[in-house]
C-alpha cells in the first residue's frame, strides 16, 4: 500500500426479512447505508431518540408512513427523518434507498413490526 492511499474495505451486508442493508460507512460522526427493500415488504414502524437520517430513493416506489401521514415516494426524491419522527418504508416495487445518518445505527424504537422483531434487531 502506498502511504497516500487510504485503505479499501468491503461493505458489511446485513440480511433483513424485508431485503438487506449494505453498510459502506460507519464512522464516529456519520453512517452510510444502502437499503434494498423487496416489493411488498416493509420496515418497522419506528422512531429514533438520537439518530437523524436522510434518505434518497434511487429506484423503485415506496409508500412512506411519516408522523401519521402516508405518501408515495418516487426515484429522485429525498426525505429527512429527525429524532422522534414516527416512520415506516413500504416497497410498492423493489426499491433501492441511499441513507446517510448520524452514527447511532442501533437507535431503533420499534412500534410495530411485521416480522416479530423487538427494539434493536
Amino acid at each position: 500500500m502506498t502511504p497516500n492511499r487510504p485503505p479499501v474495505s468491503e461493505p458489511t451486508i446485513v440480511p433483513k426479512p424485508w431485503g438487506r442493508e449494505i453498510w459502506y460507512a460507519h464512522e464516529d460522526r456519520y453512517a452510510g447505508k444502502i437499503l434494498e427493500v423487496d416489493k411488498g415488504h416493509a420496515l418497522s414502524l419506528q422512531k429514533h431518540e438520537r439518530k437523524q437520517e436522510t434518505m434518497y430513493l434511487q429506484s423503485g416506489r415506496l409508500l412512506y408512513h411519516f408522523n401519521g401521514e402516508d405518501f408515495e415516494m418516487r426515484p429522485g426524491q429525498c426525505i429527512t427523518v429527525r429524532p422522534g419522527d414516527v416512520h415506516r418504508i413500504e416497497a410498492l416495487e423493489d426499491a433501492t434507498i441511499l441513507e446517510v445518518s448520524t452514527p447511532e445505527l442501533d437507535d431503533v424504537i420499534r412500534l410495530e413490526d411485521r416480522y416479530g422483531r423487538s427494539t434493536g434487531q
